[in-house]
């Protein structure tokens, strides 16, 4: 289910700047068939053989809130790969969401919904989740610690709440309670799309720790009391709030530092 993928001069900008920073650090590229996407991710050396893999969830990247919509949702500072590439734990995998990285070979089933309104859609989650699934039989790992940035946190928390094996779950400013973060910015609704506060009562056993910066206007920490605040119990959840850091700063300097913060050192 999962290949190598083929790497051409063709990619489109910024995918090709993204495939040079993770052939630079030896990583290899996967392409992943999750009906009904084909998803791109990237595996640290060595990954292949662990006990526990850090899984990480890319953002919105350039999702659409109005106006003229992107072509594609394709990140031009992929965060949640940033961290994945700070990460010293020995396996490390890193998922890009649906429809992002895409060749022409790769955009099936994509279209503008997926970077809009049904960003963390059934389809979506299910998907993403497969992938996750493929990884962890191709590696023979037994748990998982699952990251997600901004859009990707809600995902990574979608995904662990229909999981039994997952050790922890972090989240980076995550979007957690996405009907108040589009009541806050006064957007649109996500409509289709999956709420990670409605899963809530499944959540509550895992452990998590959800990072938000109070300088974050994109993502204020007002996201991530909403979803505490849905928690039956907060035995095993925590919201870390970090003077200083706004939605994309500084995460990816102190990531090491705050990854054992977490509970997810080396």
């Amino acid at each position: 289910m999962i290949a190598q993928a083929l790497v051409s001069c063709a990619f489109f900008y910024p995918g090709e700047a993204i495939r040079d920073l993770v052939r630079d650090r030896g990583w290899r590229e996967v392409q992943i068939e999750a009906p009904p996407f084909i998803l791109t991710g990237f595996v640290k050396p060595g990954a292949e053989s662990a006990d526990t893999i850090h899984v990480y969830i890319e953002g919105d990247g350039r999702a659409w809130y109005g106006g003229r919509p992107p072509d594609d949702p394709t990140p031009t500072d992929p965060v949640a790969l940033r961290l994945a590439l700070a990460d010293g734990a020995p396996a490390v995998l890193y998922l890009a969401r649906p429809c992002q990285l895409t060749t022409r070979a790769t955009k099936k089933a994509c279209g503008l919904p997926y970077w809009s309104s049904r960003r963390f859609s059934e389809e979506v989650v299910s998907s993403m989740n497969l992938a996750v699934e493929a990884f962890k039989k191709e590696s023979g790992a037994k748990r998982l610690v699952i990251i997600g940035y901004s859009g990707g946190g809600a995902v990574a928390a979608l995904i662990a709440a229909r999981r039994d094996d997952v050790a922890l779950l972090i989240t980076v400013a995550g979007t957690l309670d996405h009907r108040v973060w589009t009541a806050h910015h006064e957007v649109p609704p996500l409509s289709g799309s999956l709420n990670p506060a409605d899963q809530a009562e499944r959540l509550a056993s895992i452990p998590q720790t959800h990072f938000v910066g109070l300088e974050d206007e994109i993502v204020p920490p007002l996201v991530a009391e909403s979803y505490m605040r849905a928690l039956p119990s907060r035995k095993n959840a925590r919201v870390v709030r970090i003077p200083g850091y706004d939605h994309p700063c500084c995460w990816v300097r102190d990531w090491p530092a705050l990854l054992a913060r977490a509970g997810a050192g080396r």
